[in-house]
């Protein structure tokens, strides 16, 4: 029974043999693996990292020509002219926007709408002339708000220009 002992011995001790032998190649191969997944991951890290850049780049290109435009719109005084025009807030909008930057169409167009809304309250204060007198400061405000679409600066018949004399602060 000995040789048999020995037989057997020296078979576990080959099987362990060929056990650590395979258990080597196996680390070797995830060894290989893991670095070429780090590899990877560099090359991918790299692109990613180019790619942001890019995008960086643009995003900051598309803002700059979005501010561009912006203040293009608001020194333009024919958008103040025309936004003068939409309500009593409106009105105020473009007061804001012309105190930031005072153009002299977006001024003309303010002094215009301020007389005709003045006017027209006037007119409608007066008893028995308010049921006719809302026809002239709606022509009136038509009329300009024509004008500050066109582009042109024209005052409204009969008080345009007295506007434009007792607002001149504005």
């Amino acid at each position: 029974m000995s040789d048999d002992n020995k037989n057997l011995s020296d078979d576990l001790n080959e099987m362990l043999g060929d056990a650590k032998d395979s258990a080597k190649k196996a680390a070797d191969k995830v060894s290989e693996k893991a670095s070429e997944f780090a590899e990877d991951a560099k090359e991918f890290a790299g692109e990613a990292k180019e790619k942001a850049s890019e995008f960086a780049k643009e995003a900051k290109a598309s803002a700059k020509e979005f501010a561009n435009d912006a203040e293009q719109i608001l020194s333009d005084g024919k958008n103040v002219g025309i936004i003068a025009h939409i309500t009593l807030i409106g009105w105020i909008i473009a007061l804001v926007m012309n105190n930031g930057n005072k153009t002299e169409f977006g001024s003309f167009y303010i002094r215009q709408v301020l007389g005709i809304a003045l006017l027209a309250l006037i007119l409608a204060i007066i008893p028995i002339v308010n049921f006719v007198a809302w026809i002239l400061p709606l022509i009136m405000w038509i009329m300009s708000l024509i004008g500050a679409l066109s582009g042109e600066k024209k005052p409204v018949f009969l008080l345009g220009d007295q506007f434009q004399d007792w607002f001149k602060s504005l």
